[in-house]
């Protein structure tokens, strides 16, 4: 093994391999049924005979530092890998068209595998992000199944993850889109800056004229495919195949991650149908200790599934990470048993008897959009938990502040809200975010979640019952700390702004300012529902 590979298997805290030094086919050509080819490296232990084949097929080049890293890692443990490059990327025929391409690419691409005289029959694949999702194009397909399944920070269907809660996901979609139209060149001076300064350019679905000074596909896709009904991306979404697929399955995610709600999905369906899959979810999104965890992981899924090595096999199905309290937890079943779903109550604060208490009002303005702070952003160092004690001296917010703790309290589980409410116009986006209060006064963001409401769906007196889904988590408040409920009519630019009026959100202009009045009376008990871990 070369020094360098020494060094990155010391800094991923992976032990030391044996293998002997490996050797790189390049630029393979893999046909498709339509006539398109794909391009694709084979990495594989110097010398050796047929061999099983791990699979990883990626939009973002096979030459890129991280795939090379994981291809490198797993070669110098006596895996054969082969890398490809998705259609209409960095020498793959055809034109990229984000997601809709995968399965039937994928099949192609695991048939023709098969066929080699390298392979010995066996195919794996691994992935983080989109590659992940390469991976769910396939697994639930493949006659006869894939040998092993490693998906990191990922899920069965992506548009979830596009418009959460109906609201679309601007921030992301913008960064990841841009990244995609640059793909290949090299970017002009300051094109962060740029990206960010064009998530405020209206209408949002000409924003990639801002950011990249010319038209991307999948930005004007997410932004004129936003509205309720619209099926453009159902031929994307495998989730309804997850519990019939038999292929024995590690996932890694993380609680900051912008996937995290689907994977447990995944996980959940899997686990239930009697399949063999683990979890890992730990104290970061998606980022480099992701990855990272996720290279550790997947690797030792393949030691166990082409290797025979079944000792890696021996840990319990969820493993989490409690923050907080800097410890792992091991789980049979997710949601953990044991939990207590307990409301936490809106009023003039937080409380845990239902109250009978005067509306919270606060106005939402298009023009001058409530921001985010922190959450599950792609951006590096942007996301996760962030101080929003500024943020909520804002007047177009209301928070809503607990007593002090008096023991630790633990939460590890799905976290919801029900809050009824009526919006001024009859449209609108209502963002909840729950909040750690310490004693220094710093106000740290847990969890949260938004939802878009329309006037379709407008209750008697012109109240919305809006049922949000938030962030699952498993955290630890401290004693003597206090619970924090925000309340806002967005979370700019993580969410593209709602204008109020109706409009389709890629094409809205105009705007009007929003009155949003949360009730909290008897008849209509607004409150936060909490995974109560007593364990």
């Amino acid at each position: 093994m070369d020094g360098f590979g020494r060094l990155v298997d010391r800094f991923l805290g992976l032990p030391e391999s044996a293998s002997p030094h490996g050797e790189t086919a390049r630029d393979l050509r893999v046909p498709m049924p339509d006539g398109v080819v794909l391009v694709a490296d084979l990495h594989r232990p110097r010398g050796a005979g047929p061999l099983p084949v791990v699979l990883l097929r990626t939009p973002y080049g096979k030459r890129q530092p991280i795939v090379r890293l994981f291809a490198g890692v797993l070669t110098r443990r006596g895996f054969q890998v082969v890398v490809q490059n998705v259609r209409g990327v960095l020498g793959s025929g055809g034109e990229f068209h984000a997601f809709h391409n995968e399965k039937d690419d994928g099949l192609a691409t695991l048939k023709w595998l098969r066929a080699q005289p390298w392979c010995d029959g066996r195919v794996a694949m691994v992935g983080a992000s989109y590659l992940g999702f390469t991976e769910w194009a396939v697994a639930p397909y493949a006659d006869p199944p894939l040998a092993a399944m490693g998906l990191g920070i990922t899920a069965s269907e992506f548009a979830s993850s596009f418009y959460p809660g109906g609201a679309l996901a601007l921030h992301n979609t913008l960064v990841w889109s841009s990244l995609m139209g640059t793909q290949g060149e090299r970017r002009r001076p300051f094109h962060n800056r740029r990206v960010r300064k064009a998530m405020r350019h209206l209408p949002v679905g000409e924003a990639d004229l801002s950011a990249i000074g010319r038209p991307e596909t999948f930005l004007r896709e997410v932004a004129a495919h936003a509205e309720p009904g619209d099926d453009f991306w159902k031929g994307t979404d495998h989730s309804a195949s997850v519990a019939a697929t038999t292929t024995p399955t590690t996932m890694v995610t993380g609680w900051w991650d912008l996937f995290l709600r689907r994977q447990l999905r995944d996980f959940t369906a899997l686990h239930e149908a009697g399949r063999q899959v683990r979890i890992t979810i730990g104290p970061w999104g998606h980022d480099t200790k992701a990855l990272r965890a996720t290279l550790s992981d997947q690797m030792s899924w393949l030691n166990a599934h082409l290797n025979g090595d079944k000792a890696q096999l021996r840990r319990a199905p969820v493993r989490l990470h409690l923050q907080q309290a800097n410890t792992w937890l091991d789980f049979d079943q997710w949601p953990p048993p044991g939990i207590k779903p307990t409301p936490l109550y809106l009023s003039q604060g937080l409380v845990w008897d239902a109250p009978d208490a005067d509306p919270i009002a606060f106005t939402y303005d298009p023009y001058n959009p409530t921001p985010n702070v922190g959450g599950p952003l792609l951006s590096p160092g942007k996301g996760g938990q962030r101080d929003n004690a500024r943020l909520e001296r804002r007047d177009d917010v209301a928070v809503l502040t607990g007593a002090p703790l008096t023991e630790d309290l633990d939460l590890i589980g799905p976290v919801s809200a029900t809050i009824h409410v009526r919006a001024s116009t009859g449209h609108g986006d209502l963002f909840v975010r729950l909040c750690d209060v310490g004693p220094d006064g710093a106000s740290r963001n847990v969890t949260d979640g938004i939802l878009r409401l329309t006037s379709e769906d407008t209750g008697p007196g012109g109240v919305f019952r809006a049922e949000i889904e938030m962030h699952p988590t498993a955290y630890r408040f401290r004693r003597g700390h206090r619970l924090r409920v925000m309340l806002a009519g967005g979370a700019f630019p993580r969410f593209a702004r709602n204008p109020g009026t109706g409009e389709p959100t890629g094409q809205a202009v105009a705007a009007r300012r929003v009155r949003f009045e949360i009730r909290c009376d008897a008849d209509h008990p607004s409150a936060l529902a909490l995974p109560v871990w007593d364990g």
